[in-house]
């Protein structure tokens, strides 16, 4: 980024006398005093600590200017804006940065696959322009005018993603990014504590269309009854994407290895071939052929870069145990859709020794949760998947379940006994098995997974 202090003034209408300093550039933006950069403009939020107690810290570190809202008085050596509140004002500036670099945007959302989907689209539409994403999961009221602020100035396709905890919240994404195109992957779970049905989940999503530009595009699945009768009569192009024949995008799994999925597309000549395993994938690849569609990509660009994909980290990705075992490692978050979507794959992969899951707790279900979670085990089977290790307490109905079929197969783990499923699955799987790890970013699976990685 790189616009003057002034004109940042006129965009976040500072309420102070900014013209008091001479115009300069800034070069950045940043809420963390830690990483301010010379030149900066720093922006304290309210969090655990209130961010002016930083100001300081940002201003040692090369900090040019800040926004300033707390009633504690501005340093004086500073060049400082004035703004009745921080956040907000960091959201104007980059709704103006936005449109003085006015790059095509891609609004993506789902109740799962949103990272894996917006890293497919740019790998495909990085084939022909210049590409910038949402970094890590920086998906929400703060994250998103960071990622748009962070853009290169020739950026010319922007892929955001937009995510959700309560009902509102995607509305006010859309608003504010104002997208040429939008997606929704799926309707799953997640969130159902807040927004109470799956009914609640798919009008949540489909906020998304609420700053979707009336001439834009619009990907849904179509095996997703609760979404038709929200997208009738609407402006935008609607294109539909699954298994169905009926989709515009009709895909069918060729192959599927440990590491790869082939796929072909009704009415496509070209194959394609994305770099992850799974069919839950191929869907969000559908997402990302559609957009590159779109946008003018020939099959054989789109092709291209959905065989170059890379993945964010965290997201399902196979590592190696420290005895040489195969690692499906998916968790950075779940729901009860997902999680049959990964067991639903894993259980049937080819392989020489056992395969084993490691199943955390589904946070955020609500009332409901216990039935969710027993809701699994349709897809868990002693012939398909030996051994079975749940870990939460939310995981206990399922352990209930479970125990007649499985017997002494299948464990339950306390949140508070990590070391003791660490010690058990070190102990329990060999050189030639394959474990898959799936379960919400917050009971810390990926701790589980380095641990496997580390000799013993």
């Amino acid at each position: 980024m790189k616009l003057s202090f002034w004109e940042i003034a006129e965009a976040v209408q500072a309420e102070n006398n900014w013209k008091q300093w001479e115009d300069f550039f800034v070069t950045g933006v940043e809420f963390d005093s830690r990483i301010i950069k010379s030149g900066n403009l720093f922006v304290p939020l309210a969090g655990n600590a209130d961010g002016h107690r930083f100001v300081r810290k940002a201003q040692e570190n090369g900090a040019a200017a800040a926004f300033w809202c707390s009633i504690e008085e501005a340093p004086k050596d500073l060049p400082i804006l004035q703004v009745k509140d921080t956040l907000t004002a960091m959201q104007q500036l980059s709704v103006y940065y936005l449109k003085k670099l006015a790059p095509s945007v891609i609004g993506i959302t789902g109740s799962n696959g949103k990272t894996t989907t917006k890293d497919m689209v740019d790998a495909v539409l990085a084939q022909k322009f210049r590409t910038y994403k949402t970094q890590g999961n920086y998906n929400n009221d703060i994250g998103l005018p960071y990622t748009i602020l962070h853009m290169p100035e020739d950026t010319e396709k922007i892929i955001l993603e937009m995510g959700m905890d309560h009902a509102g919240e995607i509305s006010f994404l859309s608003k504010l990014a104002q997208p040429d195109v939008a997606a929704i992957t799926m309707i799953g779970e997640a969130h159902i504590e807040y927004l109470g049905s799956r009914q609640g989940i798919a009008a949540a999503k489909m906020e998304i269309v609420d700053g979707l530009k009336s001439d834009g595009l619009l990907l849904v699945p179509n095996e997703e009854p609760l979404l038709e009768p929200m997208i009738k009569e609407r402006s935008q192009t609607i294109k539909t994407f699954g298994w169905n024949s009926d989709a515009v995008y009709q895909g069918t799994v060729s192959e599927a290895g440990k590491e790869y999925t082939d796929f072909t597309i009704t009415g496509f000549k070209e194959p394609f071939r994305i770099p992850v395993p799974g069919s839950y994938n191929v869907t969000n690849a559908l997402i990302a052929v559609g957009i590159g569609q779109w946008f003018g990509l020939s099959e054989k660009e789109i092709a291209k870069g959905l065989a170059e994909l890379v993945v964010t980290k965290n997201r399902t990705e196979w590592l190696k145990a420290a005895n040489g075992a195969d690692i499906l490692s998916d968790v950075y978050n779940a729901n009860p859709t997902a999680m049959k979507l990964v067991l639903d794959n894993f259980r049937v992969m080819a392989g020489n020794g056992k395969r084993l899951a490691v199943l955390g707790d589904m946070l955020e279900l609500g009332p409901e949760s216990k039935d969710m979670h027993r809701s699994v085990g349709e897809f868990l089977n002693p012939q398909e998947i030996s051994e079975v290790f749940l870990y939460g307490e939310e995981m206990r109905s399922l352990y209930d379940d479970l125990k007649e079929r499985y017997k002494e197969h299948v464990h339950h783990y306390k949140k508070e006994e990590k070391a003791q499923l660490i010690q058990a699955l070190q102990e329990e799987f060999a050189p030639q098995d394959m474990v898959v790890l799936k379960g919400s970013n917050g009971m810390g699976l990926a701790e589980v997974v380095a641990a496997l990685q580390t000799e013993s």
